[in-house]
């Protein structure tokens, strides 16, 4: 195979600079074990949740992770290393990772992550993925991560506790209305038909 000129270097460099730059969930795994059909098979579970794995060479990983605001995580850039790249869900990539290692003699094995620019350790990245995947989770769950695992539990069963009272008062409310209404005169057949317009209509705005 022939040598890459310095030109191709620094465009393969660029390049990666600018996957790892544009990713919000870094995770960084040694696939060590996993053969080209099992690799496959990891990078369609990872398209199907919106991230991707790249596999690239120690060398340039350093290269590209010095032109970018991230922690120093170089000491983890040993044996064949991946990255996995996601928005900003820290949660799916994480389940994948564990769901997938339970199926393959546990490979990737995973070993450091960045999450919003902060270092979160392999111990974290299991916690995230013991997480339920809700979209209305996820900013609380972000913002907890500088307060590490511990942090993220306190956050999620203080958001979990509120959400049960607000449903209670909401069950309330809904009890006095019902309690407090007047009888409709309306005729219940033309009540029915008004029902079904509502609906009809609140689904094409929707849609």
């Amino acid at each position: 195979m022939a040598q890459r000129t310095r030109k191709e270097k620094i465009e393969l460099t660029a390049e990666l600079a600018e996957r790892l730059g544009e990713a919000d969930i870094l995770y960084l795994t040694d696939f060590t074990g996993i053969d080209v059909k099992n690799m496959t098979e990891l990078r369609r579970r990872f398209r199907e949740i919106g991230a991707r794995l790249i596999v690239v060479k120690n060398r340039l990983a350093l290269r590209a992770l010095e032109q970018l605001d991230l922690p120093d995580i170089a000491e983890h850039l040993t044996g064949p290393s991946g990255f996995v790249l996601a928005g900003d869900d820290p949660v799916m990539p994480a389940k994948t990772l564990r769901e997938f290692a339970k199926e393959f003699d546990d490979r990737p094995a995973v070993k450091v992550g960045i999450v919003k620019k902060r270092v979160v350790s392999r111990e974290e990245i299991e916690q995230l993925a013991d997480l339920p995947p809700r979209e209305e989770l996820l900013g609380s769950i972000a913002g907890s991560l500088t307060a590490g695992v511990s942090g993220i539990v306190g956050i999620l069963e203080a958001l979990l506790r509120d959400i049960a009272l607000l449903a209670e008062e909401v069950a309330r409310k809904n009890e006095a209305g019902d309690a407090s209404a007047a009888p409709s005169e309306e005729p219940a057949e033309q009540a029915g038909n008004d029902t079904e317009s509502e609906a009809g209509n609140e689904t094409e705005s929707e849609a």
